[in-house]
């Protein structure tokens, strides 16, 4: 399948992490492994990816050591919060994306303050004071009007009503074209259930494992990417005139 033949689409995947001191941090359980799926299926398809990836996450299979370097694939390693959105804003800056999928799991909390050096141990206790990141995902639509953007809600162990509507706030909040919604609760090594929301705020899917996800997303994705083509150049002559 070619269906996204040089298309560019952009990734973020994997965990954020924030220091504490020199050699401790806090991070996120995120392995990285469905957004390295997902660009190592989109590469299959034709697109051009830029993967923004967590430290030590994993990535697409075409771009691991010994295979040699993808000509489609371009990789981007970031640590902080704050490197995904600086590598995020310098990417969509510097051109065009016709879609941007954003499965990072960006850590809503970081510390206050890091500690110089290394912190002593022996203590009774360590009170570490978290205070709220940016909010990515916000900021994405301003430098990418066209682009089709599909998000992800992780919510824990809450009823499907809730989860749904979660992801639906965040879909509005976002103005995200598709939204995956999924409970960490019912992520397993052998099955990933997750809900996809489109624009109008309905389920429109559900898949129960990794690859189910990756190929109702990338077929949403090209759909969607070929459709406003198609709008484009209806409105061309339009504009000529």
């Amino acid at each position: 399948m070619s269906d996204l033949s040089g298309k560019r689409l952009l990734m973020t995947s994997g965990p954020t992490r924030a220091p504490i001191d020199a050699i401790r941090y806090i991070s996120n359980t995120s392995s990285g492994k469905l957004g390295a799926m997902i660009a190592e299926e989109a590469l299959r398809r034709g697109a051009d990816v830029t993967f923004i990836y967590g430290r030590r996450s994993e990535i697409p299979a075409a771009g691991a050591p010994g295979n040699g370097h993808h000509r489609r694939l371009h990789l981007i390693e970031v640590d902080t919060v704050d490197d995904a959105a600086a590598a995020l804003e310098r990417e969509l800056r510097g051109g065009h994306f016709d879609a941007i999928i954003h499965a990072m799991a960006v850590l809503d909390y970081v510390p206050a303050e890091r500690s110089p050096g290394k912190a002593k141990s022996g203590r009774e206790d360590w009170t570490v004071r978290l205070v709220p990141t940016v909010k990515i995902i916000g900021r994405i639509r301003e430098r990418a009007r066209d682009a089709v953007l599909v998000a992800f809600k992780l919510e824990v162990g809450v009823p499907y009503e809730e989860l749904i509507a979660s992801a639906v706030a965040l879909k509005d909040s976002a103005d995200a074209d598709v939204v995956v919604a999924n409970d960490l609760t019912e992520i397993m090594a052998e099955g990933h259930v997750g809900h996809i929301i489109g624009s109008d705020g309905t389920v429109q899917a559900t898949a129960r494992t990794k690859g189910e996800i990756t190929r109702i997303i990338l077929d949403k994705v090209a759909a969607l990417v070929h459709e406003r083509a198609k709008d484009a150049e209806t409105q061309e002559p339009m504009r000529e005139m």
